[in-house]
């Protein structure tokens, strides 16, 4: 296997296309909660000023009215895609007054769910849907995981990539090609993934009072006044604390074709589930009106509702759900989703994870990737499972086959791939950045308390500081750090985005006017169940 990435290396070297590496296209989608100056969730609606969260492109809300996230539009270089992101956390902190952005994943203190307040879209139909949809998130799982912030790494291969790869096979660059390739990558990124939470897992501590709110019999160690930890955890953000659903672990949907993927999400949108149908959809009230309290009963509502580490897409039309985007016309990118909030960066992600990122994503690319079976599928979940609980114990083993196998053990041969690909990178970039990044990482394969969650305890420990508290320095220094002239963007973009979003939003309103929201749900599900096979 190993040589075989070499030979591939090798190959599109003589072939002249290491530059094309530049053109690798990216985008970041990070989430964050506005909170007040005494560390409690903000209770301030999303501030008009950054526009409407239904129709912005760059400045929306996720699950909560104070769980904000940013995006960036796709971009080719590094640089130019965090001066993006940075803008909008300028822009956005602008607007906040005294409210603060929490720079880590788990949040601050919870006390009642019902201060969580559902993300608000106004009036029309595709409004009141994502409304809705969180609104039976809530019934499902309960508010306080919803408000567990992540960052989502978004990577698209060039498209002058893919044609010499298909030359080398003796065929061509077509959507099936791609798609075909790019679950080559999701099915390794799937066996390997587990890298990930070990370098950059950044949520080993929690607020006491989130566990309240979670039904976990996990074992912790206590530190301050009200932070609990995992001796060696690296990401309760991924664990069983954070935002699963059980009832998916039987859906068996797998990652050997867009087909099958695509096959097993619709029948898990399609699939009843007798837990949820007692919650009730629409329910009827004594005063005649309804109580929609979700938008179906099935075990996933929407698509959106499949949890994974990693998600294929294409951007949809108009009316298109994920699925059939993806049946149209292929798929466009991949969505990295393992991704903790970087607490050492002001804006949640740094060059350096980027660059590692596209070094690793590249090995999942150009690794031999066999089919995975459910049971294949099921060992690689429990060695990600390892590594979030306990990814920094040094006698930590890991599920290589039917044998156990040292993490460290495996790190290395990782990384001893990691690094030529590293080098072919900086041979496109003129540059020395991508083997110092998989240097630097390797350090943290060596000594597991240089990794983010290693740092991250440390600084709790030796400062003797709660989770919370930490939380609170951060925020200030990068709301101070932030307070500065916009770099990328300019001020009256901002106003002018702000402004037709909302003149956006009010025109769809007006349209849906005395609509008949059930008919738009059923004809919406309706819609969702067909396919659309035409791959162009």
């Amino acid at each position: 296997m190993q040589s075989t990435i070499r030979a591939q290396i090798e190959n599109l070297r003589k072939t002249g296309h290491t530059a094309v590496l530049r053109d690798i296209s990216r985008g970041i989608e990070r989430e964050c909660l506005r909170i007040t100056p005494t560390a409690k969730l903000a209770q301030t609606p999303h501030p008009e000023a950054l526009g409407s969260a239904l129709k912005h492109d760059y400045i929306t809300t996720d699950y909560a009215e104070n769980l904000l996230e940013f995006i960036t539009p796709v971009a080719q270089d590094i640089q130019t895609t965090l001066a993006q992101l940075t803008d909008v956390h300028r822009f956005a902190l602008q607007q906040l007054g005294d409210e603060l952005l929490w720079p880590l994943s788990m949040p601050c203190f919870v006390g009642d769910e019902k201060d969580i307040q559902i993300a608000q879209y106004g009036s029309s139909n595709v409004g009141r849907m994502k409304t809705l949809y969180r609104r039976g998130l809530t019934y499902r799982y309960g508010g306080a995981m919803q408000i567990i912030s992540g960052v989502h790494y978004n990577f698209s291969v060039p498209e002058t990539l893919w044609q010499a790869l298909a030359a080398a096979e003796g065929t061509t660059a077509d959507c099936q090609y791609k798609s075909r390739r790019y679950f080559d990558l999701i099915r390794n990124y799937k066996r390997f993934c587990w890298v990930i939470p070990y370098l950059f897992g950044a949520s080993p501590a929690i607020c006491q009072s989130f566990l309240q709110h979670a039904d976990s019999s996990m074992e912790f160690e206590s530190l301050g006044k009200g932070t609990v930890y995992r001796k060696y955890g690296t990401s309760l953000r991924m664990s069983d604390l954070g935002y699963t659903n059980k009832e998916q672990a039987d859906l068996a949907i797998t990652y050997n074709s867009l087909e099958d993927y695509v096959a097993g999400l619709r029948r898990a949108i399609t699939k009843p589930s007798a837990r949820f149908e007692r919650i009730g959809v629409a329910v009827p009230q004594a005063d005649g009106s309804i109580d929609f309290r979700q938008l179906n009963s099935n075990i996933l509502q929407i698509e959106n509702e499949f949890y994974s580490p990693i998600r294929p897409k294409r951007v949809t039309k108009n009316g298109e759900t994920p699925t059939q985007a993806l049946e149209r016309g292929g798929v466009e990118y991949i969505e990295v989703r393992a991704l903790d909030v970087n607490p050492f960066s002001a804006i949640g992600i740094s060059a350096e994870q980027i660059r590692f990122l596209d070094t690793f994503l590249l090995y999942c690319l150009l690794l031999d990737s066999p089919t995975m079976s459910l049971d294949e599928q099921a060992l690689a979940d429990r060695n990600f499972n390892r590594v979030v609980l306990d990814g920094r114990n040094p006698r930590l083993t890991l599920l290589d086959g039917d044998f156990e196998r040292p993490i460290a053990d495996w790190l290395e041969d990782i990384f001893g791939e990691l690094h030529g690909i590293a080098k072919w990178l900086d041979e496109a970039y003129q540059s020395d950045e991508y083997v110092a990044v998989v240097n630097d990482q390797y350090r943290a394969v060596l000594n597991p308390e240089l990794t983010f969650s290693g740092r991250f305890l440390s600084l709790l420990r030796d400062e003797q500081l709660d989770n919370s508290e930490l939380g609170m320095q951060l925020a200030k220094k990068y709301k101070a750090e932030l307070a500065k002239p916009l770099s990328h963007f300019t001020a009256e973009q901002f106003a002018t985005w702000a402004q037709a979003s909302l003149a956006e939003q009010r025109a769809i309103e007006q349209q849906d006017a005395g609509s008949d929201f059930s008919a738009f749900l059923s004809d919406y599900f309706r819609r969702a169940a067909c396919a659309s096979p035409d791959c162009q």
